[in-house]
């Protein structure tokens, strides 16, 4: 049985609060772009985090699939530590060893050959949007490249990004967006073929395929394995690219390190961020050789790839492999997810399915009830559960890589108690 390393429970701070935190002073000040649940969040440990008044929260958000080893992970603790000592920000001007050894264990870990770092999976997507591009004029020889994307998936909050978005929610108000953007079904390889055909017209033609494994934002919707080998095919056939978006799915979220490889394929270009740095921010965009057709100058990120992101997104890394934590995803998801469905059946009047893979899980509640996925998350909430929503009737479960059998049963117990009181 593998041991994985715990981070101790922090002591009562005097900083704990006696009365509540002042949100009309925070929402004076801070841009109203989230819709924010009553919740100050103060300190963690592990896979729990405390809020401003001591409460104790069983965390299964993990600052939305980020926090790869929990809170105030021992390793973590020494990496950053370590690493503001010695050397924590310098320009990509020159040579910074700690990015390289982590391109180089990505690159030993994975099917790419280079790596692009930089700040978040928004970015990661950009830069795969902009080498795709690249790649399309001089390589393809295509004037106008178009980049076919899924509806119902999420690639991040840039203008690019949230065009390549098949979200028409995320979009309201920000046109014109950026052309050169198609949307078709998820797990649909006809409307692939269709709009492929379809568009490779005059000047335009389709230049390549931007898709997530397992869509996360969309409903936790895994992909269909017979579907995503056949991109691949049309790919190979027609000489497109194909992108996969990871920064959600990757990183041993899936029980596997990467997405990919639960679809027996792999992508030209794909996309990293999220669980990489473990809660420092860091993003990475990976390719294979061919396709590496950025010159000096044409993409670039002042904090992308710095020392200290660097640093400590290797020693995540690293305690992935060493403590076989990949093994932990598998079986604690097994567990929730047998856990989960036996809560959808003593409640089939209100959920109709759990899906995911490894630690990445949705349970999806009937459409034709008013319930929706944020009173059941409030409701856990109330009872010491966090919880996030995946669409207005998906609830997502995405803890802490290192969540151990007792707490996902806990987790478990709390669920069904929510669903009990706001169902009854």
């Amino acid at each position: 049985m593998q041991t994985l390393k715990p981070a101790a429970i922090p002591p009562q701070s005097d900083s704990v609060q006696s009365t509540p935190f002042d949100t009309d002073s925070f929402n004076q000040v801070v841009m109203s772009t989230y819709a924010r649940f009553p919740l100050a969040l103060e300190k963690g440990a592990g896979c729990r985090v405390w809020d401003t008044q001591g409460r104790e929260y069983l965390d299964f958000v993990a600052g939305i699939a980020t926090c790869t080893l929990g809170h105030a992970h021992p390793v973590l603790i020494e990496a950053v530590t370590k690493q503001i000592q010695k050397l924590h920000h310098v320009s990509n001007l020159y040579y910074i060893p700690e990015q390289g050894e982590l391109a180089k264990w990505i690159v030993e870990h994975s099917c790419s050959d280079r790596v692009f770092f930089c700040n978040s999976g928004a970015e990661a997507n950009e830069a795969a949007i902009k080498l795709a591009r690249k790649y399309a004029h001089t390589v393809l020889q295509i004037d106008k490249p178009i980049i076919l994307t899924a509806h119902a998936s999420f690639h991040g909050r840039t203008l690019a990004t949230v065009t390549a978005t098949g979200q028409p929610k995320y979009q309201k108000y920000f046109d014109p967006l950026v052309p050169g953007f198609h949307y078709v079904p998820y797990n649909d390889i006809a409307a692939i073929e269709a709009a492929i055909s379809e568009l490779d017209e005059g000047d335009y033609r389709v230049a390549a395929i931007l898709i997530e494994p397992l869509q996360g934002e969309g409903g936790v919707r895994p992909g269909d394995v017979a579907y995503f080998q056949k991109l691949r095919k049309i790919c190979d056939e027609i000489g497109i690219l194909l992108i996969f978006d990871e920064v959600q799915v990757g990183m041993g979220r899936s029980g596997k390190l990467w997405g990919y490889e639960h679809l027996g394929v792999e992508p030209d270009i794909f996309t990293s961020a999220k669980a990489l740095g473990g809660g420092i921010p860091i993003g990475a965009m990976m390719s294979k050789s061919f396709c590496d057709v950025f010159q000096p100058g044409e993409h670039a990120s002042t904090f992308g790839g710095n020392p200290f992101a660097c640093g400590v997104a290797l020693s995540v890394c690293q305690t992935l492999e060493r403590e076989n934590i990949l093994q932990n995803v598998q079986d604690r998801g097994e567990q929730l997810r047998d856990g989960l469905r036996a809560i959808a059946a003593k409640y089939p009047h209100i959920i109709t399915e759990v899906r995911g893979w490894g630690l990445i899980n949705g349970m999806e509640l009937q459409a034709s009830i008013q319930l929706t996925a944020a009173d059941i998350v409030k409701a856990a909430m109330d009872e010491g559960l966090l919880l996030v929503p995946a669409g207005p009737k998906v609830i997502r479960f995405v803890p802490p890589l290192i969540v151990t059998e007792k707490e996902v049963e806990t987790a478990l117990q709390t669920l069904e108690k929510a669903i009990a009181t706001v169902t009854a």
